[in-house]
């Protein structure tokens, strides 16, 4: 029996929960809350709001997710794993093509893991060609506006308009 695409949008927000959650008890580190309850919104921002191509990292016009709680770091993977999106670093490239895999998240908070537990430059954000440091705690809105001012130059080079 077919599924109705609310029934398909409630099986994503469950996949993206329950990814989450494993690692996150697999990994006997973090808590589970902010990931379980952001899912319904944060499906619905790639779903229907985010312009991103999955296999285009390196797409100058695509929109971009800024998350500022860590602790949801493990949201923010299960996410870029779930959407498909490519890595833009060849090294990883040549490792199967995903910036985030099933095994990637299977290893959250291990030792070298390529999902640790608050994204940094090691991890997902090298892989999908976000070249940023993370913002220290308390800076992420001055952070997100920063990366929408600087967009303006793209709108004034003929792009589409920067949102945020």
């Amino acid at each position: 029996m077919a599924q109705t695409p609310g029934e398909l949008d409630e099986l994503a927000i469950n996949t993206i929960r329950t990814l989450s959650i494993d690692a996150i008890q697999k990994a006997n580190s973090g808590h589970p809350g902010t990931a379980m309850d952001a899912a319904p919104t944060a499906y619905t921002l790639w779903q229907q709001f985010l312009r991103y191509d999955p296999k285009a990292p390196h797409w100058m016009n695509r929109d971009r997710f800024v998350l500022s709680a860590g602790h949801a770091s493990m949201l923010l993977y299960s996410l870029i794993h779930l959407a498909g999106i490519e890595a833009a670093e060849t090294s990883y490239q040549e490792q199967g093509g995903e910036a985030v895999s099933l095994a990637d998240i299977e290893s959250f908070r291990e030792d070298n893991s390529r999902c640790p537990g608050t994204p940094n430059m090691a991890g997902p954000r090298a892989r999908i060609h976000h070249r940023t440091a993370r913002p220290r705690r308390g800076d992420e809105r001055r952070h997100g506006h920063g990366r929408k001012v600087a967009g303006g130059d793209l709108q004034q080079a003929g792009l589409r308009p920067v949102r945020l």
